[in-house]
């Protein structure tokens, strides 16, 4: 698979796209005005304990009050072999006894503030190096599950077994996978070094404070992202190719030759044709190669996909077209949830199946599909009804999200009214006016779709005035008016 990673870095904004055989696989952006907080460490403040919800809200200097659960404010007894994900059995803990109303406490972001919720935090600190976490408060040695070879991994382990510092812990990241102790000496002694300054700096300052930032989008994308599985890093900024290539020195000088300026009369985005497939991320409709196509709908609490066949009709029977559909579904499914950053509960309706090994087939498919996702998901089967259940972890704003907002003119609810429907509530407040004005001539504009549908119910709907009380009323269309929206002008006082 040929992977690329292209930046585009313009005033005010960075967007670093991961191509996979020339799909766009992800996109991320980050813009001045508003930097990413996850992975940010505070000194902040408790403003309130909720022992209902078994959780407290911190004051952290930002806008929102910052989310701490209870099991993000113990001490952690388990640990799951990943990069960053962290298990704890909290049941025996109460919030009260562990937090008071204006206590000091550092935390690090572990989510971002999503719509109306502020970021969540956690107490446990996670501060990732290239090949390593260190794991300042947890003594503990964990792996990546992404390593799935026994023998390397008990290397691994015995490795940063002799490297972990004392009373802290290590998760050894996938990027690891074949390398040797030397690879790991740096990465101990510059995270160590970091976490003494974080602690320097703790207790000297105003609370509540950021008292460490985690590095922008380009050098993560370089820490976290560019590896041997990558054969290019195309960056359109000669400033930061420079910085970038200073920071590959460090961390995987071989990967240098693998990094490259972008200098053609191109926009860096349009050249590789991802613009385009960012429209596509955003489209409700996805079409598949076979004919068929999925819909993808957001709601407060999940995403639900559904799945149809679409214009495919099959070549033999409805079972195998059936089946088929639902196959290449899986496939575009995973896609699309990195790609668009879905987190949450997800609901995927595929199309019936009363074959129990087909649907077997497709719950297998789906999973084999989301193993290229670094973002942690669980496929939890199949309901009664031929519903699958899945989760993907939220950590950050969902695409959709960052680059577009609701409609407003159908207030995000993705519908709007017919003309016929508009026409009718507009003249409903012409009836209203005319009969408090006193002028015998009025102009009503209205949006050029729905002019005509106006005229053809004017009779009807305002006889009374327009006969009887001899008022007269003018409809112009107008373009600046959207199409719920209107303008009445007594003419006689113009």
């Amino acid at each position: 698979m040929v992977n690329e990673i292209i930046v585009d870095v313009s005033p005010g904004e960075i967007r670093v796209g991961i191509l996979e055989d020339k799909e766009l696989a992800e996109i991320h952006i980050e813009r001045t005005n508003h930097q990413g907080l996850v992975g940010n460490i505070y000194r902040g403040k408790v403003s309130s304990v909720l022992p209902g919800m078994q959780a407290a809200f911190i004051d952290i200097g930002y806008e929102k009050n910052a989310f701490l659960y209870v099991g993000d404010a113990v001490p952690k007894k388990e640990y799951s072999d990943d990069e960053s994900e962290v298990n704890c059995n909290y049941e025996e803990y109460n919030i009260s006894d562990i937090l008071k109303v204006g206590q000091e406490i550092t935390v690090q972001v572990i989510k971002e503030p999503i719509g109306t919720k502020g970021p969540r935090v956690s107490t446990h600190i996670t501060l990732p190096g290239r090949n390593l976490v260190l794991l300042p408060n947890a003594d503990y040695i964990g792996i990546s599950r992404r390593i799935e070879n026994d023998a390397e991994r008990q290397k691994l382990k015995k490795i940063a077994e002799k490297l972990k510092p004392q009373n802290m812990g290590l998760i050894v990241r996938t990027v690891s996978e074949g390398k040797e102790e030397s690879d790991f000496v740096e990465d101990v002694s510059f995270l160590i070094k970091l976490w003494a300054k974080i602690k320097e700096s703790e207790n000297n300052g105003p609370v509540p404070r950021c008292i460490h930032r985690d590095i922008n989008l380009i050098y993560r994308s370089v820490r976290d992202l560019f590896t041997w599985d990558v054969n290019k890093f195309i960056i359109n900024s000669e400033k930061e190719y420079s910085k970038v290539l200073e920071l590959v020195e460090m961390i995987s000088p071989l990967l240098k030759s693998r990094v490259e300026l972008f200098q053609k009369d191109y926009k860096i985005f349009d050249y590789y044709q991802i613009e385009s497939k960012i429209e596509r991320a955003l489209s409700r409709k996805v079409w598949l190669k076979c004919g068929g196509y999925i819909i993808i709908d957001k709601t407060e609490a999940l995403t639900v996909i559904d799945v149809n066949t679409g214009k495919f009709v099959g070549e033999s029977n409805l079972e195998e077209t059936v089946l088929k559909t639902n196959i290449e579904a899986t496939r575009e499914i995973a896609k699309q949830l990195r790609l668009r950053d879905i987190g949450g509960i997800v609901i995927i309706d595929f199309i019936d199946m009363n074959n129990a090994e087909h649907q077997q087939l497709v719950l297998d498919s789906l999973k084999q599909s989301l193993k290229d996702d670094r973002t942690k998901t669980i496929v939890l089967g199949m309901t009664e009804l031929g519903l699958v259940e899945m989760t993907r972890k939220k950590i950050r704003q969902e695409l959709s999200t960052v680059i577009s907002c609701d409609c407003p003119i159908c207030d995000g609810a993705g519908r709007v009214y017919t003309a016929e429907t508009n026409a009718m509530n507009i003249l409903r407040e012409v009836r209203e006016h005319m009969n408090s004005t006193s002028s015998k001539k009025i102009r009503l504009e209205v949006h050029p779709t729905v002019a005509h549908a106006v005229e053809e119910n004017i009779q009807s709907l305002l006889e009374d005035f327009t006969e009887k009380k001899d008022k007269k009323i003018k409809v112009t269309a107008v373009n600046d008016i959207r199409p719920a929206g209107y303008r009445i002008k007594d003419i006689d006082t113009d």
